[in-house]
């Protein structure tokens, strides 16, 4: 074993991406996944291709997993239990706060140190200077293999606890999915209106740069302000019922601006029609 050697076990675009970064920067890399022939390309080019499960946790004091979830997690590592004592995983899978702490235990109880990781770029971004992972578990374990995490990506560590990478991947994630709908949704109204994604693309990344909304809200939803000075949810209800009536004679499914329209309609329903949207934060708790 080497300090520049890794296992990268799951070869789907997020792992291939990783164990080619590995490779570019002159490490040495084993492979693994349940299709061998993903990983050819990354053996032509230098990787070398473990056999077994075991074969691949062997190889290497790190070990890097990228798979679906936690239930692909521990389908392929319960293979080679034994092989995992004294293995560090950084388990870059996405899965629920709960179930990177459950898995973090089952890895315990076997010798091996699991860190948590929620990366926050796509596949093309791995080893860009401005990619980030959220990381959690043993700082010990971060600070020992630091200069092989960050040939990833940099490293924000986020404390002890295994299940806070995922919580605060999960909460981007949560952000994410959403505000992409919402954008394919305005999208799909456009095309039935004769109107391309390319022609509303400088409008659309106007509308989308949330950063003044953020910046002004985040104080206000800590303290509980939900004073309606600036906005309301009754503005809401009437703004999101133009949209689900414009989507409707477009001939587009209106059922996520209609979703969106339901919780404002409950926030309203609960004497919140004064209040600043910020108040959804508390109808949504509820």
């Amino acid at each position: 074993m080497t300090v520049a050697s890794v296992t990268v076990i799951g070869l789907g675009p997020m792992g291939r991406a990783m164990a080619a970064t590995y490779l570019d920067r002159g490490h040495e890399v084993t492979v693994w996944n349940r299709t061998p022939g993903k990983a050819d390309g990354l053996v032509a080019r230098g990787a070398r291709r473990a056999d077994t499960v075991e074969a691949a946790l062997r190889a290497n004091d790190l070990v890097v997993l990228s798979l679906t979830d936690h239930t692909a997690v521990h389908a392929i590592l319960e293979q080679a239990p034994a092989a995992l004592a004294g293995r560090t995983v950084a388990n870059l899978t996405s899965d629920t706060p709960d179930r990177a702490r459950e898995t973090a235990g089952w890895l315990a109880a076997r010798g091996a140190v699991q860190l948590t990781g929620g990366v926050q770029v796509p596949p093309p971004g791995i080893g860009a200077p401005e990619a980030m992972t959220y990381y959690s578990g043993p700082r010990e374990a971060i600070e020992a293999h630091r200069a092989a995490l960050e040939v990833l990506t940099g490293i924000e560590y986020l404390g002890e606890d295994p299940g806070l990478a995922a919580l605060y991947y999960q909460i981007g994630i949560d952000m994410f999915w959403t505000g992409l709908a919402g954008y394919l949704h305005g999208q799909a109204v456009a095309q039935a209106n004769g109107i391309s994604a390319r022609e509303f693309l400088p409008r659309a990344v106007k509308t989308m740069d949330f950063r003044y909304f953020l910046e002004f809200y985040a104080p206000r939803i800590d303290a509980g302000d939900h004073g309606g000075d600036v906005d309301n949810v009754a503005m809401g209800v009437a703004s999101l019922e133009h949209v689900l009536h414009t989507a409707r004679a477009s001939g587009v499914d209106g059922s996520l601006p209609a979703a969106v329209l339901e919780l404002f309609r409950r926030a309203a329903d609960a004497g919140r029609g004064g209040d600043s949207l910020t108040s959804l934060t508390e109808v949504l708790k509820a």
